[in-house]
């Protein structure tokens, strides 16, 4: 990675056809050695979203990748609370997918509304009531 990044024609924040930044694919696979990489080039958006409004805050959470969670919430730049395109924020998706150490992770930031709605007007727990999901 260091090599590629030493390369002029490399580009460090270009982005998929979805809008998927080289951060967020790091983050959703839970590189950390790549996501720590990526945050240090200047050129970075660590909050960027894509076409579904997903940042890498967001990807994080979907794979359970805690370690990369605590590393994007290290930086100023990263807000938790940022939903995606269904209104759905970094803790949402985390609980839809039962991943409790990136909840409790998530839950320690004073800015977090738990009970924030998505688009649909669901709360987690009007949606977990709704999808009967085993692990609530």
């Amino acid at each position: 990675m260091k090599l590629l990044l030493g390369l002029e024609a490399v580009s460090t924040d270009t982005h998929s056809d979805d809008g998927r930044t080289r951060l967020s694919y790091a983050a959703g696979h839970g590189h950390e050695g790549v996501v720590k990489i990526l945050l240090g080039q200047q050129e970075v958006n660590p909050d960027k979203p894509d076409q579904h409004g997903q940042t890498p805050l967001s990807q994080a959470p979907i794979g359970g990748h805690e370690c990369v969670v605590q590393i994007l919430l290290a930086r100023k730049d990263v807000n938790p609370e940022n939903p995606d395109n269904c209104g759905r924020t970094p803790f949402f998706l985390a609980a839809n997918r039962g991943h409790e150490g990136v909840m409790k992770i998530l839950l320690g930031r004073e800015e977090l509304n738990p009970d924030q709605r998505d688009i649909l007007g669901q709360t987690l727990l009007s949606f977990a009531a709704r999808m009967d999901l085993r692990q609530w």
